[in-house]
């Protein structure tokens, strides 16, 4: 039994006429850049996110950037944010030439953990990014305490997190800012790069909109200098096709967890991912841990089933952060969870059938 990690080839079948109409569409227009499905996007993911404004930009990346930047953030700054994370959160801080300030993770939610956030606060501190993990949320309303507290902007990132809810609300119009990416991947993916920001704050959405098109707002008049950053006409309408299912997918999603943990319950060295009763994790994987990972990943990928391990490396690991200093020991959490954690498929084209097949594979070991 053959089991990708993800399976996009599935999903574009499901919803194949769709999106061919679509893209067909556009092609007849030759309305490439910042048109009408452009428009029409960020308006519709406004409203499922719950948020007055959306902005369309390039990427993920570009969206976290762009946040950034709008809250003027720059050199001399620090920015606060999970130690396991992926390192485009960390590299849009120091693309604007702000440091990047890392905080160890809650092994129960792989998560930042809001306790230890205080402590690293300085009056260099301008902000503090939460990152909802593998589609867990993060605890939103101690981040926001210590924010209002210190007067700090909370920019979420949400690239693993469309629709996962915290206490009722979605993730993306809690903070100040929330920043999408829609890489293929992702539970709301385009066909290539894309990313959008989200607000209620009408002043930041409004430099945003110039900011990614080369600061203006009207063609040959720049107020200031901004980027290239325009979400595409083809990939916004892949995403108005998609986004029209992604309930439906999350929904999934969270069933296919719950099948996992009821086959799970009562395996001895096996920690399922874990959810307050706050919390609506939309699952972007379903990440386990386990001290004998090694031999569950080989014994699987033996059988036709791929897995995957985000991250292996936290970031203050990383070669590209050697220049803060940091060393083993320092973030004893992230570093365990980095030996233990294993990405398990959970797409929603996924059978109980073939979760039964993995976690029988599993429990053998």
């Amino acid at each position: 039994m053959n089991i990708p990690l993800l399976d996009l080839k599935k999903q574009y079948f499901s919803i194949k006429k769709e999106i061919d109409e679509a893209i067909k569409n556009v092609l007849n227009n030759t309305q490439f850049i910042l048109g009408k499905n452009v428009e029409k996007f960020e308006k519709e993911f406004a409203k499922f996110i719950g948020t007055k404004y959306a902005v369309g930009v390039g990427s993920g990346t570009d969206a976290l950037y762009l946040a950034l930047r709008t809250c003027k953030i720059s050199k001399g700054d620090e920015v606060i944010l999970p130690v396991n994370t992926f390192i485009a959160t960390a590299e849009a801080i120091t693309l604007n030439g702000a440091k990047p300030v890392f905080v160890d993770i809650n092994l129960n939610t792989l998560n930042i953990d809001q306790k230890k956030i205080e402590k690293v606060i300085t009056k260099k501190t301008k902000a503090i990014i939460p990152v909802h993990l593998f589609g867990q949320p993060a605890e939103m309303d101690a981040i926001l305490k210590i924010a209002k507290k210190y007067k700090l902007y909370v920019i979420e990132d949400c690239a693993q997190a469309h629709g996962a809810k915290y206490k009722n609300k979605i993730v993306g119009s809690i903070g100040d800012i929330g920043c999408f990416s829609f890489f293929p991947g992702k539970n709301l993916g385009a066909y290539g790069d894309a990313g959008i920001i989200t607000t209620n704050n009408r002043k930041l959405a409004e430099q945003i909109y110039i900011l990614r098109n080369h600061g203006r707002l009207e063609k040959y008049k720049h107020r200031i200098e901004g980027i290239n950053s325009r979400l595409d006409e083809i990939q916004a309408t892949i995403l108005r096709v998609k986004l029209k299912h992604l309930k439906k997918w999350n929904k999934a999603r969270q069933k296919n967890a719950k099948i996992y943990d009821k086959f799970f319950k009562n395996t001895n060295d096996i920690i399922m991912p874990h959810a307050t009763e706050d919390d609506k994790p939309v699952y972007y994987y379903y990440v386990i841990r386990a001290k004998s990972r090694k031999k569950i990943q080989t014994k699987l990928k033996n059988k036709g089933i791929s897995t995957g391990i985000h991250y292996p490396i936290p970031l203050h690991l990383q070669p590209a952060y050697k220049y803060l200093g940091h060393k083993k020991g320092d973030f004893p959490n992230a570093e365990r969870a980095s030996k233990e954690i294993l990405s398990l498929p959970i797409y929603p084209e996924l059978t109980e059938k073939q979760i039964k097949f993995i976690v029988n594979i599993i429990k053998k070991i």
